[in-house]
């Protein structure tokens, strides 16, 4: 893993603040949070996400590494609108 690939990471993740995502993280023993938000925020180091609760229409934010992208412990997928 080199810098150039987490650059590119974080480039693309930046170009993408405002967009509806669908996350899918990685929680260990095959279980998977598939969850629907909007990237809010852009760090050096991470970056963050404001997930939609359809349940009880409440809003949680998350927060995750790039190199959590590198390594596929979370998956992003940009929604079509």
């Amino acid at each position: 893993m080199g810098k150039v690939d987490v650059k590119a990471v974080r480039n693309a993740v930046y170009r993408a603040i405002g967009s509806r995502v669908v996350v899918k993280a990685n929680r260990g023993r095959h279980r998977f949070d598939v969850n629907e938000g909007v990237i809010k925020e852009v760090y050096p180091h991470l970056f963050m996400i404001q997930l939609n609760d359809s349940e009880d229409d409440t809003a949680k934010t998350v927060s995750y590494t790039y190199t959590d992208i590198l390594t596929k412990d979370v998956q992003l997928q940009l929604c079509v609108e």
